[in-house]
This record gives C-alpha cells, structure tokens and sequence, in this order.
C-alpha cells in the first residue's frame, strides 16, 4: 500500500480510503470484518460524513462495531464532513460546532483527523467558518481541515479567511467521470464539448496549491449511475482493455481502476465505497500499479474520451 504525508500535515497516509456511507444495515461483525480487511490491506484512512445513514447513522455503527485503543486510534485516520442537511446546506458555525460534537460521539473518539466541508454552500460566509474551524482547532477537537467539491474560486474565498490549510478536495472521479483530466487534455479545441472548463481547473489549483485530491466513486460511470466495470454495453471497449491489462498485472480489474487515478502523479487518494470486503481487499492491489503512460492513454480513450 502506498502511503502519502498529505501537505500541511504529519499524516502518513494510505493512498486508498475506505468510505463508510453504505455501512447503516450491516451487522457489527461486518463492519468489523470490513475494516480488518481493510487494515490488513495497509489501508488507514477511513472517510464519514454526518449525512451517511441519516443524522450520523453511519458513523454510529462505526462507533458501535469498531472500538480502537488509544494505540490503534493513533495508527488510523478518521475523516468526516459536515454541512448537507435536508433539503439545504448548511456552513454556519452553530451547525459545523454541534455536527462535529455529534460525529465525535458516534464514532466514539476525541477528534477528527481531518473534517471536510461535504459540498459547496453558496451562503457561506468564509470568516464565520474560520471562527468554526478555529474553536475546533484549538479545543483538538479537529485536527486539519478541507473541502468536497469545491471549485478553485470557492476554496481561495475561504481560504481567504482561515488560519489552517486546506488539505484535501474531495471530488468524483473516474475513468468514465473523468472531466478532471479530460478538460486540459483536450483544451483550446473549438467545437470539442470535452475541451470546456467545468470546474476553473482543479487539478492544477490543487497541485499548485498543495490540496490533495480523494476520489470519490471511482468505480462509477456518472453520477450513480451504475458501475462500467464489466459494462459491456456501454463500455465494451473499455472493459476489454481493463481485463487485459489486469491480466498482465496479475490483478483483478478493480485494481486497474483504482491504479488509473492513483497512476497520476498528483499523488491523489482514492475513496472505496464498498462493503464487500473482498472488493476492498482487490482494490487496495491497485494502490501502487505502475501503469504505463500507454496503458493510461489506452484506458483514457477506451472510455470514450477524445486524445486530440
């Protein structure tokens, strides 16, 4: 498992997180047996937000199934994010200080390694968040700081305010939902709908900036609209040239999937949302694939994207 230290911090961290917002209706002991698949695999970094499973469900059942000792909770890196509500979302300060109060006593630990702000709320106000993230800083409450889908121009507004570094983006990212690339690679190209700028350049804001980017959904072909592996009606191609590069790896093709992002010299970290173990434990292989740059480039235009 390659392991990251994510900038700004001491985090030694794996490159590969295991999401746990599909966990609400599992057993303790598969939760159990998830995590300790995930552990044995080098994984160490686990992703929450309060939303998943209702008002902090999922990190409940986290809490209840999985009780680290102080020595444990030291060697793992819990994660969470605050802000989507019913039906609005929601950055005020009184809502950030009371959500991660709350995720704190369901996942039954002191601090969050890291809180992410889950979404872009267009009524924030960046010095009233700054306030948030400096009562939790200093209370150790929380200890770095970060965002999820934010465009460039929305994380320079807060960061405007903040006294702590945002360390991480956390955006959807696959090889079919691969706008993050597609875009420069296909830019200044009249009459290409790829070559249109639909996030103000994450990537590269992100890589000059020192914000690591998590990959949420990198098995999915949309916005949940099913998985492309093994889709051979959309995507025959695509899984024709996964099946065989696995095969030449030794791999399965979801570690072919994962490898694709974490391939990418951005140092990105990829974002599980499986509770099949094995799933985990096959997708963890792909931590530290070596892809060549034709085998990338052959995935990239497999999918469906255009190499001018």
């Amino acid at each position: 498992m390659k392991r990251i230290t994510l900038p700004h911090t001491s985090m030694d961290a794996s490159n590969v997180i295991l999401g746990l917002m599909r966990i609400l209706e599992l057993s303790d002991e598969q939760i159990r047996t998830l995590v300790g698949t995930a552990r044995d695999a080098g994984i160490n970094f686990f992703d929450h937000a309060d939303v998943y499973g209702g008002d902090h469900g999922c990190e409940r059942r986290f809490g209840d199934a999985v009780q680290f000792s102080p020595s444990e909770r030291e060697q793992v890196y819990l994660q969470s994010k605050v802000g989507i509500r019913q039906g609005f979302w929601d950055f005020s300060k009184e809502h950030i200080l009371e959500s991660v109060d709350e995720s704190l006593k369901a996942l039954r630990t002191d601090y969050l390694d890291v809180l992410l702000l889950h979404r872009p709320d267009t009524l924030m106000e960046p010095d009233e968040i700054a306030d948030a993230f400096d009562t939790l800083n200093a209370s150790g409450k929380v200890r770095n700081f970060g965002v999820s889908n934010q465009t460039p121009g929305q994380t320079e507004l807060l960061r405007r305010s903040l006294n702590q570094p945002i360390v991480a983006n956390q955006v959807q990212l696959s090889i079919t939902h691969a706008n993050l690339f597609a875009q420069g690679i296909a830019a200044n190209m009249n009459g290409l709908d790829q070559s249109i700028d639909r996030d103000n350049g994450i990537l590269d804001y992100s890589r000059l900036n020192d914000i690591t980017l998590q990959a949420w959904s990198p098995f999915q072909k949309g916005f949940f609209d099913g998985v492309f592996l093994g889709d051979r009606e959309d995507y025959a191609e695509l899984n024709d040239a996964i099946d065989e590069i696995a095969a030449s790896y030794g791999v399965t093709p979801t570690a072919i999937a994962v490898a694709w992002i974490t391939r990418h010299p951005a140092n990105m970290q990829v974002v599980l949302g499986t509770t099949n173990p094995q799933r985990v434990a096959d997708s963890a292989a792909g931590s530290d694939l070596p892809l060549t740059r034709p085998e990338w480039y052959r995935l990239f235009t497999a999918a469906g994207h255009t190499l001018p």
